[in-house]
Parts: C-alpha cells; sequence; structure tokens
C-alpha cells in the first residue's frame, strides 16, 4: 500500500531507498524484587553498564570524524554530563541497595525524576534537555539490557537505505554517516533541533518530526524521501517512482554544476562584489573550505580546542592550531573568536551550575572571568598573526565596559610580547559579535570602537524572541523573519554601512538559500556559513541583480504579518 507522510524538513535532497528500521529501545521495563543475595551482583551489573557507556562516549570523542558538526563535540560533552549527573550514575545503585529491585527499574525511575527536574526550569534551553537526558538514559539501559548500540544495516550494494527511527542523537547521526546512508527518517525531532543541526552539516536528505514512521513503514519498504518539502512516500507507484528519479537526477546534475563555480567570484548580476566564507572549528577543516570555493574563514570557533579534554590547551598548542589554519588559508582573512565556553560548551573539571546558563557566565563574560586562560589565548592569537591574515573576534558582548576591559587586556599582551621581542601583526583587526539586542540597539557605539562586526544570528533571534530553537515545544516560535529580528537587522546593517565598518553574517541565517536575497537587500555583503553551503549560496548571489531588492526588501521591514512577509519572501526569490 502506498501513503505518503509530512514532516519537517532539516536537510534538503532527494533520496530513494528500502527502509531500514531501527530498534527502540523504550524506558517501559520490567519491575521485580530480588533476594537480597543477589544484590550486590545487580549493583556490579548496572556499574558495568556505566562504564560501558562512558566507554562508548569516550570513544566518540577521541575518533571524533572530520565530517562531525561544529555543535558535536559540545552535544557529546552534553551527554556525557548527564551521564555523570549522580542521579543517574549514583542513585540507581542506592535504589537497588534499599529497595532490592532490578536496575533496569531503578535507572527508569530515577530518570523519571531527572526529567521532571528538567521540565521544571524556567530556561527554555535547559527544559529542553530533557530530551538528552531520555537519549542518554536509553543508551545505558541498552547496555543493562545486553542489547547492542543502534547497528547499521547490513552492507547492500544493489539499493540505497534510508534509515527510519523514533528518534536519534547527533552522536548516532555522526555514528551512522560512514555507511552511507541515502537519508534519515525520525518520528521525533523538529527543524531547529541538535539532531537537525549535525544532519544539515553531514549534507544528507532528512525529515524530521514524522511522529509515526516508524509504526507505519516496515522493513525494506520503498521510500522516496523529498527532503525539500518535508515529504516521505511509502511504496510509491511506478509513476511517481519514475518521476522522482528524474528529479533525483536533476538535483544531483545541480549538484555538480554548482562544483564548477568554485574558483567563481561571488559578484552579483550588476557587479556588486559579496564575499562568502566559511565557518570551522578545527585546523583540518580548511581543506573543505578551499575545496568548496569560500574566500576566509569568516568563523573560527576556537571553543572546541578546549573542550573534551583532560588538559586545557596551553599557549604553545593554541599557538599551533592557529597558525596553522593562517598559513593553509594563503594569505585569505580567517577570523577567530576567542573562546564562547560557557553555557552547554563548558571544560571538564571547571563545570558551572546555573538557572539559566545561556543567560549566564559564557562567551567574553568567561574570557573576563578567566584572565589567565583569557591571557594565554590572545599570546598565541597575536603571535599566529605574523604567519597570516588573522582577525580576532570578540563574543557576545553587550556594554562598552566589556569592550573596554577586552582592549585593555590585549594592549597588555602586546606589551609583554613586545618585552620578548615576539614578533606579532600590530595592525591586527579585531572585532565584536552582535548577538545580543542590546549590543545591536547600540551598534554605532561599538562600531567606533572595532574594525568590523559579525552577526551571530543563532543567539541574536533567541534572546530577541526569548526562544530557545532547541526546544521542540516553541521551536516553531523561532523565527528568523520576526519583523524585530528583522529591525535589528536592518539597523546594524545600514549603521555599518554608514560607518564604513564591515559587517558580515555568521550564523544559520547565512547558509540559508531563502534568506540570501534578502540579506543582499538589507546591505549585507559578506556571509559565513558551514562550507557545504558555499556553492548553493554563491549560485544565488551570481543570479541576483541588487537594484531589483530594494523595493521588495522594504516592503518586507514595513510589513507586520508573517503570511505577508513569507509572501513577500517568496516573490524577493523568484
Amino acid at each position: 500500500m502506498s501513503f505518503t507522510l509530512q514532516g519537517i524538513s532539516v536537510s534538503s535532497g532527494i533520496a530513494i531507498g528500502h527502509a531500514h528500521l531501527l530498534s527502540h529501545t523504550s524506558l517501559e521495563v520490567a519491575h521485580y524484587m530480588l533476594p537480597k543475595q543477589f544484590i550486590g551482583g545487580e549493583i556490579a551489573r548496572f556499574d558495568a553498564a556505566l562504564l560501558a557507556t562512558r566507554t562508548e562516549f569516550a570513544s566518540l570523542r577521541s575518533n571524533r570524524p572530520t565530517y562531525a558538526a561544529a555543535e558535536f563535540d559540545a552535544f557529546l560533552e552534553l551527554h556525557q554530563m548527564i551521564l555523570d549527573d549522580p542521579l543517574l550514575s549514583v542513585a540507581p545503585r542506592d535504589m537497588i541497595a534499599k529497595e532490592h529491585c532490578n536496575a533496569e527499574w531503578a535507572l527508569k525511575t530515577q530518570t523519571k525524576t531527572l526529567v521532571a527536574q528538567f521540565n521544571e526550569f524556567e530556561d527554555d534551553y535547559l527544559r529542553e534537555r530533557q530530551t538528552d537526558v531520555t537519549q542518554v538514559a536509553e543508551r545505558l539501559l541498552k547496555k543493562l539490557l545486553g542489547q547492542p548500540g543502534h547497528q547499521p544495516h547490513p552492507a547492500r550494494h544493489d539499493v540505497e537505505t534510508i534509515l527510519v527511527a523514533q528518534d536519534l542523537s547527533p552522536a548516532d547521526l555522526i555514528q551512522f554517516k560512514p555507511h552511507q546512508y541515502a537519508a534519515f527518517v525520525t518520528d521525533a525531532g523538529g527543524a531547529t533541533s541538535h539532531t537537525a543541526i549535525v544532519a544539515r552539516s553531514l549534507s544528507t536528505p532528512c525529515v524530521v518530526g514524522l511522529h509515526h514512521a516508524r509504526e507505519l513503514i516496515r522493513e525494506d519498504d520503498v521510500l522516496i524521501l523529498d527532503g525539500e518539502q518535508g515529504v516521505l512516500i511509502v511504496n510509491p507507484d511506478k509513476a511517481i517512482l519514475a518521476e522522482y528519479k528524474l528529479r533525483q537526477s536533476a538535483w544531483e546534475l545541480e549538484r555538480k554544476k554548482l562544483k564548477r563555480l568554485r574558483t567563481a567570484r561571488a559578484n552579483t548580476l550588476d557587479g556588486s562584489i559579496v564575499e562568502l566564507h566559511a565557518n570551522i572549528e578545527k585546523p583540518e577543516d580548511v581543506a573543505e573550505v578551499k575545496e568548496n570555493g569560500a574566500t576566509g574563514i569568516g568563523l573560527f570557533r576556537s571553543e572546541f580546542l578546549f573542550l573534551n579534554r583532560e588538559e586545557l590547551p596551553d599557549e604553545e598548542e593554541q599557538f599551533e592550531a592557529y597558525r596553522a589554519v593562517a598559513e593553509g588559508m594563503d594569505g585569505q582573512p580567517v577570523t577567530i573568536r576567542t573562546f564562547d565556553l560557557g553555557a552547554d560548551k563548558q571544560i571538564k573539571g571547571a563545570e558551572r551550575v546555573s538557572n539559566n546558563p545561556a543567560l549566564g557566565l559564557r562567551a567574553i563574560r568567561y574570557c573576563l572571568a578567566e584572565p589567565q586562560l583569557f591571557r594565554a589565548q590572545l599570546r598565541a592569537l597575536l603571535r599566529a598573526t605574523h604567519y597570516g591574515n588573522i582577525k580576532i573576534l570578540i563574543p557576545m558582548l553587550s556594554s562598552v565596559s566589556e569592550l573596554n576591559q577586552t582592549l585593555e587586556f590585549i594592549a597588555a599582551t602586546m606589551q609583554s610580547l613586545d618585552g620578548e621581542g615576539i614578533p606579532y601583526n600590530r595592525e591586527v583587526k579585531l572585532g565584536g559579535m552582535v548577538e545580543i539586542p542590546a549590543a545591536a540597539l547600540s551598534i554605532e557605539v561599538f562600531a567606533k570602537k572595532l574594525d568590523f562586526l559579525s552577526i551571530g544570528t543563532n543567539d541574536l533571534i533567541q534572546y530577541t524572541l526569548a526562544i530557545d530553537r532547541t526546544d521542540e515545544e516553541v521551536a516553531h516560535l523561532y523565527d528568523p523573519l520576526h519583523p524585530a529580528v528583522l529591525h535589528l537587522l536592518s539597523h546594524v546593517i545600514s549603521a555599518a554601512n554608514k560607518l564604513g565598518v564591515p559587517v558580515s553574517v555568521c550564523g544559520e541565517m547565512a547558509g540559508e538559500l531563502s534568506y540570501t536575497r534578502l540579506l543582499l537587500g538589507l546591505g549585507l555583503r559578506q556571509f559565513s556559513m558551514y562550507s557545504a553551503q558555499v556553492p548553493s549560496v554563491k549560485q544565488r548571489v551570481l543570479t541576483t541583480n541588487l537594484p531589483e531588492l530594494a523595493a521588495l526588501t522594504q516592503k518586507i521591514l514595513r510589513a507586520d504579518d508573517p503570511l505577508k512577509i513569507r509572501e513577500l519572501l517568496g516573490r524577493l526569490n523568484a
């Protein structure tokens, strides 16, 4: 029987293949009592499962694949922290000893308690982490039940395979990537969930939020996944299958054409120059940046050098990493952000508990609170400027006092290097990230003190709308086209252009094709995105005539009806 399911598209493309159903471990487990003489063995069984899960996470960290998304390390660190929470790692042991129950029941009980605690948080980000708690608990439960972890489908060379699951964690996606699944399908998840972010970075077609796909689809059913429309067609008839094979061929041909644009300049039809840069998190990413034709690195997330390790990188290790990127880019600009630690990116052994981590000690606030760490990074960054076109970017600025303190740190670091006779670029450019509405509204003050600006749309949207985009309960309210967001973007870009200060967008809006012309119409001329997104955005730029955007862009800014805004955006992209 043929039928169609509608979900949420998180990664475009068309895939045709046979279904592989991923087994799902439910937390619905048996409850039984144990004789006293078996309690020690039951606790030992729980400890063994806990150790096996920790070992699995350690293996994922140490064997982090090059194709993993920038956020993957932070997601994995979060899952490790959840596993180490006493309610999952200690309380079940105590419950087994006290109540003489089986380990599975103790784990389930304590998981419910931990989920309930997360659900009570007022902060959207923390409340959404209940999904991560469940994912970690299910990994541990699999170990207790003696079940293998999620296993890839046995290799088949004659057909493509589409993975169908109730849910997939970011770690699952990374583990499955090498097995060349044509696409991923999940019942759970939203467009802005952690899983969606990783799927998008893998450039693999993916549809989430299908709700009942895992129940309705049978193993080896023929599937068509339309990543553009968020549609999954099960057991299509011959006519539909033939039509989608043509669409798939056209899509693959288009991808090949895009690769030919690698060396082309990203100029609009009217001759305006647009710079397309890439976001990276490790030196090895430089090869992909070049392969996709980016003309620079707009965001090097330096905090990923600090995560998932026992000892922090010292000045020398950081210097070598920054120098490698600068030299690898052959004189093209490399913007390195000082570490954005805090919130969900915690240094091992220095974790902080906060009721509202996204609003707490993170980014530049963390840097200024940890002067020894900050000075070591600034020394490494300044030393590396001698070897390439490095610019330094300060994250999450909210007040001029923070900027002044940062400038004092940099001046003192330069003085220290001068005293040691260490060469560096004295004219190094310093920029600030606009991620907080306070910074956007007072942008003229920051622009006068900085050499360039970079708009982090991910956080700017969240802080403007008070919405955590990873929280499925409110994710539908996360709207880059909200009038308030558009007015802030327009204000920052316009003010920067008037003052002659270069401005870029390095958040996900920069790589989203439907927003390219809108941002161009607002006056943006520099974008930074995942390397894989550069070719398609470049093609959109090459087919854009800037004078034709002005009228529609202004209409969008004047509109306050969401439907009207999207209608105008559709006309802008026609």
